[in-house]
């Protein structure tokens, strides 16, 4: 049982959970194809309170594997055991982190040791490693010591963050230490056919592509609410919005000039390191904060125009969720959105780097409803069969294959 491998966890390690109590069975789960459930160790560079991509992404998947009747536990720097949605109690083992330096509100692992006597006492059938990184490494190296097969989800771009951040080394070290990790892992799972080129041109592989699913139910149209639209427009105006960690690799300060436009008012939605920067330069924005649930969804809804100028996406999960919502999208013409909008269709893409450029397009949306119109009708139709069901099962039966690989005689 769980418990029994975690009670002599080593000093390194805290196990956050009621490890004490009995766990509970998961409510209604469905019987797992194959018939035996797995015990999935989820190894996560950052978790709960961290909101970010890479946290949600997780907590779907955990719930995903209780509900088809799995064992996930997850391995973080932060968090504690909850109960998952299906009601299914899920154990956090934590180890040593720190504060990223110029992202103080973000906690990630420590440089990590030899995570062997942790995953040993955890003994799961199969390893996912959510964008591994430092901890994700060394879950990976450990796992293959131990003869645990592992599968790693390529999700954030640290060549990128590299770039941006100026870390040493720059954009060559860190595919240097991608490759070391991934080569490390049984598989890779990239989130877009734009991040799976850009592997195997890295070297990386071999690579299967696996997207994000989305909740069609937080996301709708039927959220939208005039209301609200009315108190963040009450000029009628066209309301563009934004929802992003507020960090320099999103490059929100190009919507500066798109900010001033008349008869536009610009939402931005989220938290992060720029925040403060950001509201002295685009005076005239709402800064609503970082937001979830119903509060989130109706306030995708009631936008008339969501844009987003990352460049470095891997996948863009705000952008499939104002599509889900019914809200038409402009996006840089790069990385994973490019799998999601389709030019003139259910969006647009912008080429380039020019925040006049973009500003242009949004004022030409403005004074075009019917192509707005005809773009939100062909919103939500061109996600609404990427749910997390589906998403959730292709994911399983990855893990359940490498499972099976290795019980192989």
């Amino acid at each position: 049982m769980l418990r029994e491998g975690l009670d002599a966890a080593p000093a390194d390690v805290v196990v956050a959970g009621h490890l004490g109590t009995a766990r509970p069975a998961p409510a209604a789960a469905a019987p797992p194809s194959g018939g035996v459930g797995m015990r999935v160790a989820v190894v996560a560079e950052t978790f709960l309170p961290a909101v970010n991509g890479v946290v949600n992404s997780v907590l779907r998947l955990v719930d995903h594997l209780a509900v088809r009747g799995h064992d996930p536990v997850v391995v973080a720097p932060s968090g504690a055991g909850y109960e998952s949605r299906c009601g299914a109690w899920v154990d956090v083992a934590t180890v040593p982190s720190m504060r990223l330096p110029g992202y103080r509100q973000l906690s990630v692992a420590r440089p990590a040791g030899d995570l062997t006597r942790v995953l040993g006492r955890l003994a799961p059938d199969v390893v996912h490693l959510a964008s591994p990184a430092v901890l994700g490494l060394a879950a990976a190296r450990a796992a293959r010591t131990l003869g645990v097969p592992s599968i790693a989800v390529f999700q954030t771009d640290l060549a990128a963050y590299a770039e941006h951040y100026r870390l040493p080394g720059g954009p060559a070290a860190a595919w240097r230490y991608l490759r070391a990790v991934h080569e490390t892992a049984a598989l890779t799972l990239a989130p877009s056919t734009t991040t799976q080129a850009m592997l195997a041109r890295h070297g990386i592989g071999p690579v299967t592509l696996w997207p994000r699913g989305v909740d069609l139910d937080q996301f709708a149209p039927e959220h939208r609410d005039p209301a609200l639209h009315h108190r963040l427009a009450p000029g009628g105006e066209l309301l563009v919005g934004v929802v992003a960690r507020l960090a320099v690799e999103k490059r929100l300060a190009l919507l500066a000039p798109l900010s001033e436009l008349p008869g536009v008012r610009l939402v931005v939605v989220g938290d992060g390191p720029q925040r403060r920067q950001l509201a002295r330069r685009m005076p005239r924005a709402h800064f609503l904060g970082q937001l979830g649930g119903a509060e989130l969804g109706a306030v995708v809804a009631s936008l008339d125009l969501f844009v987003h100028p990352g460049a470095d996406e891997t996948f863009c999960q705000a952008v499939q969720e104002a599509l889900a919502a019914g809200v038409p999208a402009v996006v840089a013409a790069s990385g994973g959105p490019l799998d999601l909008v389709r030019h003139g269709q259910n969006g647009w893409l912008w080429a380039g780097d020019d925040p006049h450029l973009l500003a242009a397009m949004v004022a030409g949306l403005r004074d075009d409803p019917v192509a707005l119109g005809t773009a939100a009708d062909r919103a939500r139709p061109s996600v609404e069969e990427r749910t997390w069901g589906r998403i959730g099962d292709e994911l399983i039966g990855h893990l359940q294959r490498l499972r099976a690989h290795r019980s192989a005689p």
